[in-house]
C-alpha cells in the first residue's frame, strides 16, 4: 500500500512545500481575523483568561486549518 514513492526528493520536497504554505496562510489569516476584531485576541486569551473567547478561536483555527488542508490537497 505505502511504497517508497514518498521518499523521493521531489515529492518529499513539495510535502514541505505545501506543509509551509499552508502554515502561512494559517498565519496570515488569524492575523487577519485578529485585526478585524476589536481588541488584542492573545491579550485577551492569555492576560484576561477569556475562555469562551478561547474556544471561539480554537473553532476558527480549526476551521481555517480545515479550509487551507482542502484547499492544498
Amino acid at each position: 500500500m505505502f511504497g517508497i514513492e514518498w521518499l523521493k526528493p521531489s515529492v518529499f520536497g513539495g510535502s514541505i512545500l505545501y506543509a509551509l504554505i499552508g502554515v502561512l496562510v494559517f498565519w496570515i489569516s488569524f492575523i487577519v481575523v485578529d485585526k478585524l476584531t476589536p481588541y488584542d485576541l492573545w491579550m485577551e486569551i492569555v492576560e484576561k483568561k477569556n475562555v469562551a473567547l478561547a474556544i471561539v478561536v480554537g473553532a476558527m483555527c480549526i476551521a481555517i486549518g480545515l479550509i487551507v488542508a482542502s484547499a492544498i490537497h
